[in-house]
């Protein structure tokens, strides 16, 4: 089950999944439905670096505070 933290950052709710056997340790940001749809997903390295797979409704600016937030 994915862990997600109870207050926003930045206006999205952001929760993990770090068990997942398909796919990495990725991060979604989602509005209040927290779900997927809309939501923007981002993959975390090793060093705490994020590659977005996909962007969702947030803005540039957003993805790049959440991106900071994650590392």
């Amino acid at each position: 089950m994915p862990k997600y933290y109870s207050y926003k950052i930045h206006g999205y709710y952001l929760y993990y999944t770090a068990s997942c056997v398909i796919e990495a340790m990725h991060v979604h940001a989602s509005d209040k439905r927290l779900t997927e749809a809309g939501s923007a997903k981002f993959f975390v390295k090793e060093n705490g670096d994020t590659t977005v797979a996909h962007s969702g409704i947030l803005s540039q600016r957003d993805i790049r505070l959440i991106q900071n937030f994650i590392k």
